[in-house]
Parts: C-alpha cells; sequence; structure tokens
C-alpha cells in the first residue's frame, strides 16, 4: 500500500515559514479552503492553518540552539482522529493513505482533535469545521500541472529543500532512502498512531565558546570617546560649512 508522507530535514529549516504561507496561499484557494484569518494584522490575530513552524531556544547560555520544528498532520497509519469521529467524515484513503476531512459529513464536534496527540487539527471557527493538511491532494494528482509541480505546496516553496515527499512505503524512494541514511524518525511512536510524517534528527555540532569571544570587538561604546561638557572651543563641522 502507498503512505505518501513529508519528510523534513531539520538540520537545513531556517524557520523562514515560507512553507507556512505557501500552504495558506495554495489551500485557501483550492479543495481545502477557505481558511479564515482573523484581525491577521491587530491584537491577538487568530486564524486556521494546516502547517505551524515552531521555534525553540535549547541548551544554556552560552551554548544555546535555534530549532525549527515544522508541524502539521502527520497522516498516521493508524490515526486516532478517525475511529473517534461519530459521522465518518474523518477518513484514511486506501490508495495513498492521506488523512482527510468530509466537510459536508464534519459537525464540528472536535472529537478528533482531542483524539490526535500532535495537536494538528483546527477548526475554522467560521465554517465551524475541522481543518487539517491534505498533503495538497487537489495538487499533487492535477495532471494539467507540469509533473515537477504535482509535490505539496509547501515541498516547492521550502528555500533549502529541507522537505521531501514521496512514498514511506517505497524502499526506493527519495523519501525512504533519507530517512534509512539519516536516521529519520517519527513524532512520539509511543503513542502507537505509526506516523507517515518523518523527521530528519538535527546532527550534533559541539563549538566552544570563550569567555572573551562574547565581548562584541564593535561595542560603539568602547570606541567613542566621552561628549565634551560645556562650550566647545575648538573647530566643529558649523564652521567649515555652508549650510
Amino acid at each position: 500500500m502507498t503512505q505518501l508522507a513529508l519528510v523534513i530535514d531539520l538540520n537545513v529549516c531556517v524557520g523562514c515559514h515560507a512553507c507556512v504561507t505557501s500552504c495558506k496561499e495554495w489551500n485557501t484557494s483550492g479543495m481545502a479552503g477557505y481558511l479564515s484569518d482573523d484581525r491577521p494584522y491587530g491584537e491577538d490575530p487568530t486564524g486556521t492553518f494546516f502547517n505551524r513552524v515552531q521555534t525553540f531556544e535549547v541548551g544554556a547560555y552560552p551554548h544555546t540552539e535555534t530549532v525549527h520544528f515544522p508541524k502539521s498532520c502527520l497522516h498516521c497509519e493508524d490515526p486516532p482522529c478517525v475511529p473517534v469521529c461519530p459521522t465518518g467524515a474523518s477518513y484514511k484513503r486506501e490508495e495513498d493513505g492521506i488523512v482527510l476531512v468530509d466537510y459536508d459529513k464534519c459537525i464540528g464536534c472536535k472529537y478528533c482533535s482531542w483524539a490526535c496527540p500532535y495537536g494538528v487539527r483546527e477548526i475554522d471557527e467560521h465554517q465551524k469545521v475541522m481543518k487539517k493538511c491534505t498533503l495538497c491532494v487537489d495538487r499533487i494528482y492535477d495532471e494539467a500541472l507540469p509533473e515537477a509541480e504535482r509535490k505539496p505546496a509547501c515541498v516547492l516553496a521550502c528555500p533549502t529543500s529541507a522537505r521531501l515527499f514521496g512514498d514511506v512505503h517505497d524502499p526506493e524512494s527519495d523519501v525512504s532512502v533519507a530517512v534509512r541514511e539519516s536516521g529519520g524518525y517519527q513524532l512520539m511512536p509511543e503513542w502507537g498512531t505509526r506516523p507517515a510524517n518523518h523527521y530528519l534528527p538535527r546532527r550534533k555540532t559541539r563549538i566552544r565558546i570563550h569567555e572573551d569571544e562574547l565581548l562584541r570587538a564593535d561595542n560603539p561604546l568602547k570606541k567613542e570617546e566621552e561628549r565634551p561638557v560645556g562650550p566647545v572651543q575648538e573647530q566643529t563641522l558649523d564652521d567649515v560649512t555652508s549650510w
């Protein structure tokens, strides 16, 4: 059975949010839209997103690291959101393993969001239905598009190629090779949901920072002299210019 999925390389994700905005753009105008935005430039902005990037600072100063962690629906092989749905709106496709929501059946009860251990389902407050990543199912099968563009919008938009897309059940696919060769892992496998999406772990890089390296070489407070007090006796810029 084919199982389509994303594989995200945490080594090269720079947290630019290109995946977030491209996802929003494509899916708002596609079969999954619209995706609401309330107060986008005001106080307490809210909205519906399929894909978010969480950024963490880890470690203790001065040995800290910034980690960018993109997260969307993981298209679990045993998705807990499906059996709890009272209307059958949440379902997993047999042909490619994509987990979707039938908006015509969804009643917005949020059972699926409570069952999902990854917190990747969101209710659209305007349409009152649950929404989530579709792996751009309306794009990847669109034969009107060039074959090279039949990929999720987030994959195409990533400037560092941190996202791969393919069949994780095919041992020769790019995603399977990446997972196998780079030690790719599933998020929280202890839940037994068998997420199809995988992450490639960050490589451990140790940098020793000495105390004297923490001082700024270009610190302006150390370069500038104290300002003179009282009338200036020396020639100033006003004395030598005509304006």
